[in-house]
């Protein structure tokens, strides 16, 4: 079968897998065979211990424009398949950090997919929106939840009650995208940024990213709270001497990134 017949692709490199949705010419648009494909994929990177970074991005022109439309209305036409999982809770299932390489269009389901992850990284050419209002369809992706998080209650109503594009630049600007980039320079710097997550220790990358999970959905205190008790726990089985043979390395990086910066 050929890499046109294949609707998701994956490449393993370096402990990084690259996920690509590969329908370019309905713009990603996520059918049930995308959504059954993606989906497996991403269980079995999850389950695959030499993986230590996700990156998703999207064939062609579009990252991805969310469920296809010719299904609306039909059995097949849910966000979740077959009551099991779905394209979005496979992303929260992953224990590694998990990188949106925005290459284009990332429109309603799609947007909603890119907020799931845990960095987006965007060329210059990507746009967002939320058209469930224009479309006429309730979001069950995590829009509602996710995007006020990300940009602030107002303007997350602005856009979804409006449904208007929204470029990089300005998705930069609001914090919702950490990295703009040139078309060409977007995979190379979702690499890069890959492999320095890879370089890190990753019983604590994993750790951290399931405390920022848990304490960015409580308040303040409570949230202070998860920390400490996470930061207790560690301290119980921290091997100090390991810890003192790390520090140079480190104190190294940081001062080559200062000279460079």
């Amino acid at each position: 079968m050929s890499n046109a017949e294949v609707v998701v692709l994956i490449d393993k490199q370096d402990g990084i897998a690259t996920v690509t949705l590969n329908r370019p010419e309905k713009l990603n648009a996520l059918n049930r065979e995308m959504r059954k494909a993606f989906c497996q994929a991403m269980q079995e990177l999850r389950s695959d211990p030499e993986v230590r970074v996700v990156i998703i991005t999207g064939a062609g022109r579009a990252f991805c424009v969310g469920l296809d439309l010719r299904e609306l209305g039909t059995s097949q036409g849910g966000i979740r398949d077959e009551g099991k999982v779905s394209f979005i809770s496979v992303i929260d299932d992953m224990e590694v950090p998990v990188i949106a390489a925005v290459n284009g269009f990332s429109i309603t389901g799609g947007f909603e997919l890119a907020l799931a992850c845990d960095l987006i990284v965007a060329a210059e050419t990507a746009q967002f929106a939320d058209t469930h209002a224009r479309v006429g369809v309730m979001p069950g992706g995590g829009m509602s939840a996710r995007l006020p998080r990300a940009v602030g209650i107002r303007k997350a109503k602005e856009l979804s009650l409006t449904g208007n594009y929204l470029s990089a630049r300005e998705a930069e600007r609001m914090g919702l995208v950490n990295h703009v980039v040139r078309a060409n320079e977007l995979m190379a710097t979702a690499r890069e940024l890959a492999r320095q997550i890879a370089g890190a220790n990753q019983k604590i990358v994993r750790q951290m990213k399931q405390l920022y999970e848990r304490t960015t959905r409580t308040s303040l205190q409570e949230a202070l709270q998860i920390e400490q008790e996470a930061f207790s726990a560690f301290n119980r089985a921290a091997d100090l001497g390991e810890l003192g043979g790390a520090r140079e390395s480190v104190m190294q990086r940081g001062r080559a990134q200062a000279a460079k910066n």
